[in-house]
């Protein structure tokens, strides 16, 4: 892996990124009665786009925002903009990503929309979110937000507008517990204007489509797994190697499980939640390849995973796989509304290092150094930052955050008594003998006990 390529700029980049960050500014003092600095954000969005398709309708929409007469057309068109401007930085970033490690994407294979959704639906999300855009997060209150609650009630028996639900209802909570916004004295800007335009871009007709599913069969050889964990939720994404039965170009694919979670259960505990849920994080943690046979998966490379249709498979080893098949690998395509910088994830395999640990982890790679995000690194398996530290190679997920790529890692290897031992981030996922990892389980065990007791003896009154 070429890690110069990491660290020299990307052209136009920042510029982009300038670009979002002004309109993301105008979007805290409100757009009902904007001031001068905020028309500026606004203006220079739509200079950014001037010469896209989209450059006519953002420059209207604009100048009506910087007067303080936007409609709710005008917002989405503000919301696209901004969009398409986080897309090609997604995009360009992606592209020195490939540069550097190899690897391809192949063509995005989209279904058409489904079942159309209930318009009035649509147009009431996209009359809350205006309202929104109009007070800016210094002008939210409990009324305000609470507007939401009624559009989401609605939406949520309905498959078709459930994601939109989901976005709105979680947004909502987010805003809902920092009210109100003229007390804030810190305000995530990027994350609130990222979850509004993208919400806002929902509502369109058509673009809750379902994209394509196909069925594939071949053998699954995992690289390692993300958990993220929420105070209430956990989710395990796996990273894989997918190799076609009929000999096909292998492909980079994701299985995903989440489960609902009380705040006491963490570390090891949380493999307990979703192991019953996927066999493929026995094979993980045992080491081993599935056999798929006839598997959805999405045209962005997501299985949707069915136990029926998988089993356990031969014996394999992850650094192998990253050795082996990782650089023949193909990429699937990102859909349009998901391109964002912060949506890259590129396993990778990087050997040959030496660890600076003065000032957090970072890789010296030849004399080009690759920044360890240490804080990924989960507390529910034996992979610590001090392994990564004693490390020999480092198998991980390449990532994009705060103007720079960060490697997340998912399992090292380091030598101890002159051989090599590999350390994974999901080595507990089906279980352990380990010490730490045993008391772990048992913690979480008997707190879940405790709740299960708890919820019968309500249940009962």
């Amino acid at each position: 892996m070429r890690v110069d390529l990491l660290t020299d700029p990307v052209e136009g980049l920042a510029e982009v990124l300038d670009a979002v960050d002004g309109f993301d500014r105008a979007l805290v003092g409100g757009l009902l009665r904007p001031q001068p600095g905020q028309a500026e954000g606004l203006n220079g969005l739509a200079a950014a786009v001037a010469g896209s398709p989209l450059a006519t309708r953002v420059a209207e929409a604009a100048g009506k925002a910087a007067a303080g007469a936007a409609g709710e057309d005008h917002f989405v068109a503000l919301a696209a903009a901004r969009t398409a401007l986080l897309g090609s930085a997604h995009d360009a970033l992606t592209a020195r990503v490939r540069e550097a490690v190899g690897g391809a994407c192949g063509n995005d294979d989209r279904a058409p929309a489904g079942a159309e959704q209930p318009v009035n639906l649509l147009l009431a999300a996209r009359s809350w979110l205006s309202d929104l855009a109009r007070a800016g997060w210094r002008g939210i209150d409990h009324e305000l937000v609470g507007g939401a609650a009624p559009v989401v009630s609605a939406m949520l028996p309905d498959p078709a507008l459930r994601r939109l639900a989901a976005l709105l209802d979680g947004f909502a909570a987010e805003l809902a517990a920092c009210c109100p916004g003229a007390t804030l004295e810190r305000i995530p800007v990027r994350r609130w204007a990222d979850l509004w335009a993208r919400a806002l871009l929902l509502t369109v007709p058509g673009a809750l489509g379902i994209p394509a599913v196909t069925e594939v069969s071949g053998r699954l050889l995992p690289l390692g797994v993300d958990v993220q964990e929420h105070a209430t939720a956990v989710q395990a994404q796996v990273h894989a190697v997918f190799e076609p039965a009929d000999g096909a170009t292998p492909r980079l694919v994701r299985a995903s499980v989440s489960a609902p979670k009380p705040d006491s259960v963490v570390g090891a505990g949380l493999w307990q939640l979703l192991r019953p849920h996927m066999s493929l994080l026995a094979a993980l943690g045992e080491g081993r390849a599935m056999d798929l046979a006839a598997m959805p998966v999405t045209a962005e490379g997501d299985l949707l995973w069915d136990d029926a249709r998988a089993r356990t498979g031969e014996v394999a080893e992850p650094f192998t796989t990253a050795r082996v098949a990782l650089p023949t690998a193909v990429a699937f395509p990102t859909a349009a509304l998901d391109r964002h910088p912060t949506r890259i994830a590129v396993p990778v395999l990087v050997e040959g290092y030496a660890v600076d640990d003065t000032d957090g982890l970072v890789l010296d790679v030849a004399g080009c150094r690759l920044r360890v995000d240490a804080d990924r690194v989960p507390a529910a398996g034996p992979l610590t930052p001090e392994a990564v530290a004693a490390s020999s190679a480092c198998l991980g997920l390449l990532r994009w955050d705060a103007g720079e790529f960060l490697l997340q890692p998912l399992a090292v290897e380091r030598t101890v008594r002159k051989k090599a031992v590999a350390v994974h981030a999901g080595a507990w996922a089906g279980g352990t003998t380990d010490k730490a990892g045993v008391r772990a389980e048992k913690a979480a065990t008997d707190a879940v006990t405790v709740l299960r007791e708890r919820a019968g003896r309500l249940l009962r009154k």
